[in-house]
């Protein structure tokens, strides 16, 4: 048997990120929910709709159909239209839970969002290296679809 010590770092993950947009808190927050549920999509626009109950408690998860799917995490907590946080594994299948944060605040010119991905666990490089791509282009996607909205 070998047994090898891991560095803390190995064991964490962390990103952080803020993101203007120009439109309202309410249609921000609902582009967010939009985006993180049935319009999400991957880097490559391939669709991945998720489920989002955008609730205390509620589950995201990718629903494959016939009971079949993805579980990512549970709502932690949900403040309209100024927090959304997550706790689970996310789009890691192994021993890892994550907790994602979503703060919004109006600032002039619109709204700000400071995001925060923390994780503990065995995070495999592949994950490590692709992660701030993935929420990269997942809120670049809240950006569009609510200053779209704006522009309605």
């Amino acid at each position: 048997m070998i047994s090898t010590a891991a560095r803390i770092e190995d064991l964490t993950l962390n990103v952080t990120e803020e993101i203007h947009v120009r439109a309202t808190l309410d249609a921000t927050f609902t582009a967010l929910l939009e985006q993180l549920g049935p319009q999400n999509d991957t880097p490559d626009g391939k669709p991945m709709p998720m489920k989002l109950e955008p609730w205390p408690g509620g589950r995201w998860y990718r629903d494959l159909g016939d009971n079949n799917g993805h579980f990512w995490a549970v709502v932690q907590a949900i403040k309209r239209p100024t927090l959304l946080e997550f706790a689970g594994p996310l789009f890691m299948s192994y021993p890892v839970v994550s907790n994602v944060q979503y703060r919004l605040s109006e600032v002039d010119g619109g709204t700000l969002i400071r995001f925060r991905h923390s994780a503990l666990g065995l995070i495999e490089e592949d994950h490590r290296k692709g992660v701030t791509k993935g929420w990269g282009h997942i809120h670049e996607g809240v950006r569009k679809r609510a200053e779209a909205k704006r522009s309605r």
